[in-house]
């Protein structure tokens, strides 16, 4: 019964290592390992599984306590952006920013902002930014809704 928990073991931290999952299955696989032990001194394979599962909860519970949780980058090493192509009314066009072309869609339904104006993003959904453009004037047009 040893080799199953070694083979079930070996399992888990390869399947980590291709699909990161945050440690969980790398928990799950040393569990094997300390499975594999106790089964030569536990021989029935209910309890086997059982101290598994424990063991397995309890080590997921510590590395999630004890290392550093990784967040999502934010999009605020900069604030301005540039159009690419004009951003009509309530519709979508593409801004740079940071480096990488995004939809962008203007914040105020009402305004255009044409290609080539500077702008501040004002937030995100997705894979779409929010702007409003730095200065009112020049490269936008205001459409009223009649």
């Amino acid at each position: 019964m040893a080799w199953l928990w070694l083979g079930l073991g070996l399992a888990f931290c390869v399947f980590e290592v291709i699909t990161p999952t945050a440690f969980v299955e790398l928990m799950m696989g040393i569990s094997a390992f300390a499975v594999a032990v106790i089964s030569l001194v536990v021989p029935q394979f209910y309890l086997q599984a059982l101290i598994w599962l424990i063991l397995s909860v309890l080590l997921i519970g510590l590395v999630r306590r004890f290392v550093p949780k990784r967040t999502a980058r934010i999009l605020q090493d900069e604030v301005e952006a540039e159009t690419l192509t004009q951003i009509p009314a309530g519709q979508t066009g593409r801004v740079i920013y940071e480096g990488s072309s995004w939809r962008a869609r203007c914040e105020d339904e009402n305004l255009t902002i044409e290609s080539k104006t500077k702008v501040y993003v004002v937030g995100r959904k997705g894979t779409t930014l929010f702007v409003i453009p730095t200065e009112f004037g020049e490269g936008l047009t205001f459409h009223s809704e009649s």
